[in-house]
């Protein structure tokens, strides 16, 4: 039968870029919540010889999402998926930010757990900006309420949030979020390998994409300039390293976090190491 991989977020630059590399040996689904750019994305698929099937969701809708995976498994059997979907600080409030980042990718994993056969994988992308945040700012001791109380688990992350400025707090929402996206990853990979699926988080640093250069003044694109390579990344090297991590060629790979950042978070705490010791 058909094997299938789903990309949530997948007329974006990272998105986008991964299916022109799945597609050469696998069917693609491409989710978005943007119509004119899943219609864009299909043609340039197309010019490839990449056919693609589109659905208009959100993944917020935990339902829209299991109509996304009920639409993929009628393509074939769902074999990889790759969560790309998410919004950055400059998109919304901290609450939205944190439902579309946080409560999106505890649908999309909990929808493809439900129904993935054997031997499938799913790679969600967090960021460098969870490996930024100071351990004791995180309200990781909350995060497992996102399993049990979804309305509790947003009014923890939103407290922890209020603790900062107003104008910072949709970018502390959205460095929360992405560490539970990287704890998601981790601590459920031994319940997922009791169904033999592997679970992992790609962190990636300032990708040149549309969403990645809205940060390109403050956030994220403000630390290019710091890192090991001094400039923004291609989306073609995250698609390669996404699409590998759902390949049967990484079967060792899961329950961990691949930080794809250019050097900026070994830059800077080397930094500060050296500031520290007074060097």
């Amino acid at each position: 039968m058909t094997r299938v991989t789903v990309i949530t977020g997948g007329a974006g630059g990272m998105g986008l870029a991964t299916a022109k590399v799945v597609g050469r040996d696998q069917a693609v689904v491409l989710c978005d919540v943007r119509q004119d750019r899943l219609d864009d994305a299909a043609t340039a698929l197309g010019d490839l010889g990449i056919p693609a099937t589109i659905v208009n969701a959100d993944v917020t809708d935990r339902d829209a999402v299991d109509r996304l995976f009920e639409t993929a498994a009628g393509v074939g059997t769902v074999s990889a998926v790759v969560h790309a979907a998410g919004v950055s600080p400059s998109m919304g409030d901290a609450e939205y930010v944190m439902r579309t980042n946080a409560l999106g990718t505890l649908h999309v994993n909990e929808s493809f757990f439900a129904s993935a056969a054997e031997g499938a994988a799913i790679v969600n992308v967090a960021s460098m900006a969870a490996h930024l945040l100071p351990e004791e700012v995180i309200p990781a001791q909350h995060f497992p309420l996102a399993l049990q109380d979804q309305d509790r688990f947003v009014t923890e992350m939103l407290a922890a949030c209020n603790m900062a400025p107003e104008d910072m707090r949709s970018g502390f929402s959205y460095a929360i979020s992405k560490a539970f996206v990287k704890w998601y990853s981790s601590s459920q990979a031994e319940r997922y390998n009791g169904r033999g699926i592997r679970i992992v988080s790609v962190s990636p640093g300032s990708i040149d994409t549309e969403m990645g250069r809205l940060e390109e003044q403050a956030g994220a694109g403000a630390m290019v300039a710091d890192a090991a390579v001094p400039r923004w990344g291609k989306p073609e090297e995250m698609a390669d390293l996404l699409a590998y991590c759902v390949s049967d060629r990484a079967g060792y790979l899961t329950g961990t976090d691949i930080l794809n950042d250019g050097g900026v978070v070994a830059s800077m705490r080397e930094r500060a190491r050296v500031a520290a010791a007074g060097g």
